[in-house]
């Protein structure tokens, strides 16, 4: 791993999503978004549910809907830890948009299932 880089593991109970370096990832915690950069301070924070962004030393952008759990932030690794993670590029776009029209419809706009479904659209590169 190059010196100025993260190592990053983003979990799910069913499975690893993403292992690799990063120059910097994005979340959203309780407290607020939260960027890491290389020489972060020590965080355990709680995970709303949203994007991760992360962003690899090649300049590519890896997304992730992330919905719960937890992120560790020591000596460089971040470790990220939810309840239900997948990669915003394994994201089967057309049903992430029939569960927010579903929701809508049902007259929750703002309930769990929308959120979820506005996540994996955000993560997927699509606006909700």
């Amino acid at each position: 791993m190059a010196t100025d880089t993260l190592s990053v593991d983003v979990v799910a109970p069913d499975r690893n999503v993403y292992r690799g370096p990063a120059t910097i990832v994005i979340a959203r915690t309780l407290e607020g978004e939260l960027g890491i950069l290389k020489g972060h301070v020590p965080v355990l924070g709680v995970l709303e549910s949203g994007p991760v962004t992360i962003r690899t030393p090649e300049g590519e952008t890896v997304t992730a809907a992330v919905h719960g759990g937890f992120i560790s932030v020591a000596d460089d690794v971040v470790s990220i830890l939810a309840e239900v993670a997948e990669l915003g590029s394994d994201i089967d776009v057309a049903r992430a948009q029939r569960a927010l029209d579903r929701a809508k419809s049902d007259g929750d706009p703002e309930g769990d299932a929308a959120k979820r479904a506005q996540t994996r659209l955000r993560a997927a590169g699509r606006e909700a």
